[in-house]
């Protein structure tokens, strides 16, 4: 990869700052993805949901599909 040093002014860093923050990935990342969806328009606005979370998948344990089984709702409510 290769580096390159940007000049950003106050309110344009102070946004990336908190971007990186709020989405826990570095300053780097957050322009790079930036940049990407710059570059590829509308490409990315195509995807669908399960794509978008697809870094996501398999981070919760539990049952697959919490509505099939009926003993899921046994305390629902209370």
């Amino acid at each position: 990869m290769k580096t390159f040093s940007v000049k950003l002014p106050e309110p344009l860093a102070d946004w990336l700052n908190g971007e990186a923050k709020q989405t826990l990935r570095s300053r780097s990342e957050t322009v790079r993805e930036a940049l990407e969806l710059k570059r590829d328009g509308n490409a990315k606005r195509d995807r669908t949901m399960a794509d978008a979370m697809a870094d996501l998948r398999g981070t919760i344990s539990g049952p697959r599909d919490l509505s099939t089984n009926p003993k899921y709702f046994a305390d629902f409510g209370r």
